[in-house]
């Protein structure tokens, strides 16, 4: 074995504790963007071919009925591969063991099993039997929610009739994988569900033989999307056509892309800032590490060893570090990846999972991790090799003595020599202090990142559910009613307060952009729900004009003063020219608001609602739960307390989970920066140390001096380290900007006092470890004179 090899081993095992934590560090960043990246990567791949397996249509329409023979018209649009006429209805559900009214999405299937658009995957049961008109198929997420099983029966109001279903089987589609009712911002899997019924019942149920309302449509490669849907459009305009529109703007579709796209930031930015900040600490690290070992570089060079030798054998130093670290990263990122990929999977009810490590990200978390590894190495090796043998063998020179600024200021004589001499040494090797400093601040920036998570979404948490939904119930009708209404649910047992609102689903137009959307008609002095912004000011509805949210306003590029076209699709279909008033940043959704008596107008009818806004005394909830579920008009019973029950359970879940991930590994590389910190500063100061042990000072002055000046610039990193966090918060906010969710930028004292907790007790566990190296620190090893 060669010489350098030998002292590569020797040299390993010697400074175990710090190849350790370097190897830590890297393992937490590359793990991080491994595992991040992945997620999104092998959760596209499994949407994918999910999609593609069952069919996923392409182009979806809803109208008020048309007749069977009107499917071959539709079939003959150029580019339409296949054509799945269906019917479609809303039902009230009485589901055992819950109170609230339920709701059920019905949609046709064939009689008997065949492949379709939105094809179904069994997960139990089997399909209805021909003829069994009360057999149906449910949704694998509201049968788990509510425990039904094959065999099980299910009571509803359809079509105004009460009626008894049974449930044969409990299926996946590639149509509901969010599963999710009109109104609702999330899956309420326990008060919703999706029902399939037999054509031949639900035809009879609802008196639709020989018609349908609702068709879907997959086209051929390279089809003009965009021109199928104006064609579709021109055929159901006289069959109370609601406007055709493409698989961007299904509803399930749509939030499982928004949730992804939400994947994707985090599983693009956050590990990047993760891995680029593992890269700055890794420089930093082995720069300094490097250069502790000044006097053996000096005589290897004396024995003749050349530059590219001794810089080799200091990259193999640096590499080791880094090779265990990538190994272990690159484990742990499949590991964290596969279970995080798994449990995102189960969450939208994937009934397949393709989990693939990419080489490419592999590859580059690689090449970021060795680069800045040599950089550093390479640096302090060049400073090393660039002096005279004789001249490198001898300790650096000491920084030219002059008055530390306490000392200058007469602060001095109020302080204990330790102290003094901490400060004397922060302010004579002030680079090596800023840069200690700095590498500390990243770690804790990167903690505040992970705990920043948890603030945002106790912020939307707040502002969506204290302030904006003020209401405890929200009753949503299955077609307009009069005002008329109000009264009589102001008459029921428990209703305290009621106010109407109307919605109607529009198209808005700007130029060349338009978006799908919903245009809610609220009062203008409504108290139970109100407009609040992410920064929670309240938004007033203008009499006339529009609100648009600012993500809606983004996307169709206007601002207030502007006049967008409003292309109403329901009842007579008017197009008006509107005026944008004003925009609100709200935390969640795109939605258009406008003044419930202007939109009445805009519609051209009395003061017509299509829902309820209510107050209930909470102890006669029951009864009037009881009630609403018997009554045909009642299409769903929103409840707040019950969405933010969904919140926390989906989309706040999700982001739990990958936060914790960030966090642990956030807290792993913060000790493995201040412990490494601290072992180099006791390499650097070695000499010194010992030579104070011999003028007579005790272990823990000489453990004051060194772990002294390691708490002084820890404190001093702390603020630091807020400050950069907070920013790195500000580019991930502006980078995760979705139509679905905006994070708010707040950061809550918990933060501040967890960051700072982590960082004190991983600089204590720190000094701990280091203070057993100074209690055995050999006085006279250290001492020897280097010639």
């Amino acid at each position: 074995m060669k010489a350098l090899n030998k002292k590569l081993i020797r040299d390993l095992i010697h400074m175990r504790g710090q190849v350790i934590a370097v190897a830590l560090v890297v393992a937490c960043g590359v793990a991080s963007f491994i595992a991040l990246r992945n997620i999104y990567r092998s959760l596209l791949l499994t949407q994918q071919a999910y999609y593609q397996e069952y069919r996923f249509a392409d182009v979806f329409a809803q109208l008020k009925r048309a007749p069977n023979r009107l499917e071959a018209r539709i079939a003959e649009i150029p580019g339409v591969a296949s054509v799945q006429t269906r019917i479609v209805a809303g039902v009230t559900l009485d589901v055992p063991g819950v109170s609230e009214p339920a709701a059920g999405l019905m949609v046709s299937v064939p009689d008997k099993r065949t492949r379709i658009l939105n094809d179904l995957h069994l997960i139990s049961g089997r399909y209805m039997e021909p003829g069994a008109r009360n057999e149906v198929i449910i949704s694998e997420a509201f049968a788990a929610k509510n425990g039904f099983k094959p065999g099980d029966s299910l009571s509803g109001i359809i079509n105004g009739r009460w009626s008894m279903l049974r449930i044969a089987g409990i299926a996946l589609s590639p149509e509901y994988v969010y599963e999710i009712r009109p109104g609702d911002l999330f899956p309420d899997s326990r008060h919703f569900g999706v029902i399939w019924i037999s054509r031949d019942s639900i035809e009879r149920a609802f008196d639709m033989e020989g018609a349908f309302n609702n068709v879907t449509l997959s086209l051929s490669h390279g089809t003009n999307e965009a021109e199928v849907i104006r064609r579709l459009d021109s055929l159901l305009e006289e069959y109370g056509g609601l406007g055709a529109y493409g698989r961007v703007d299904q509803v399930s579709n749509h939030f499982v892309d928004n949730e992804l796209a939400e994947l994707q930031v985090s599983g693009t930015f956050v590990p990047a800032v993760f891995l680029l900040v593992t890269a700055f600490l890794l420089h930093l690290v082995l720069s300094r590490l490097v250069s502790t070992q000044r006097d053996q570089i000096a005589v290897m060079k004396s024995f003749g060893y050349g530059n590219f030798p001794i810089g080799w054998h200091y990259l193999k130093l640096s590499y080791s570090a880094v090779f265990i670290g990538i190994v272990l990263g690159i484990g742990l990122g499949w590991f964290f990846g596969y279970q995080m990929t798994a449990l995102y999977a189960r969450f939208f009810r994937f009934p397949i999972l393709r989990y693939e490590m990419d080489p490419l990200i592999i590859s580059l978390a690689v090449l970021i991790t060795f680069g800045s590894a040599s950089l550093g190495a390479l640096r302090a090796v060049q400073k090393a090799v660039s002096l005279p043998p004789a001249e490198a063998m001898r300790p650096e020179s000491p920084a030219k003595y002059r008055m530390s600024i306490l000392e200058r200021l007469g602060l001095h004589r109020f302080l204990p020599i330790e102290l003094r001499i901490i400060a004397r040494n922060m302010e004579r090797n002030i680079v090596k202090s800023v840069l200690t400093v700095i590498s500390i601040a990243m770690a804790v920036s990167l903690l505040v990142v992970g705990f920043y998570f948890f603030d945002a979404i106790d912020q939307i948490i707040d502002i969506q559910f204290n302030r904006v939904f003020r209401e405890d119930a929200n009753v949503v009708f299955n077609e307009t009613r009069s005002s008329r209404v109000k009264q009589e649910m102001a008459a029921m047992p428990g209703v305290m307060k009621v106010e109407g609102y109307r919605a109607v689903p529009v198209r808005l137009r700007f130029e060349h952009r338009y978006r799908r959307t919903a245009l809610l008609g609220v009062q203008h002095d409504g108290e139970l729900q109100r407009l609040v912004d992410k920064d929670d000011r309240i938004i007033n509805i203008p009499p006339e004009g529009l609100v648009l949210t600012s993500k809606l306003g983004e996307i169709l590029g206007v601002r207030p003063g502007d006049s967008v076209t409003v292309e109403v699709l329901e009842g007579s279909r008017p197009i008006r020219q509107i005026q944008v008033v004003s925009m609100v940043d709200e935390v969640l959704g795109m939605t258009a608001y406008m003044d419930s008596r202007a939109l009445n107008r805009l519609m051209r009818e009395g003061e017509n609602l299509s829902g309820l806004r209510l107050m209930i005394d909470s102890k006669s909830m029951d009864t009037l739960y009881s009630k609403l579920k018997r009554t045909p008009a009642v299409a769903a019973v929103l409840i707040p307390e019950a969405m933010l029950k969904n919140f926390n359970e989906t989309l706040a879940q999700t982001i739990y989970i990958s936060t914790s991930a960030i966090i642990f590994f956030a807290c792993v590389i913060a000790f493995g920066m201040v412990y490494n910190g601290a072992r180099i500063a006791l390499s650097e100061r070695g000499r010194e140390l010992a030579s104070l042990r011999v003028l007579g000072f005790t272990k823990a002055e000489i453990g004051l001096m060194l772990l002294g000046e390691q708490a002084i610039l820890t404190l001093l990193a702390v603020p630091i380290g807020i400050l950069i966090g907070m920013f790195l918060c500000y580019l991930i906010i502006h980078a995760a900007d979705t139509e679905m969710i905006r994070f708010p930028l707040t950061l809550s004292l918990r933060t501040y006092a967890l960051a700072f907790i982590i960082i004190t007790a991983a600089a204590s566990l720190s000094g701990l470890l280091i203070g057993n190296r100074l209690s055995r620190l050999d006085l006279i090893e250290v001492l020897k004179t280097r010639e």
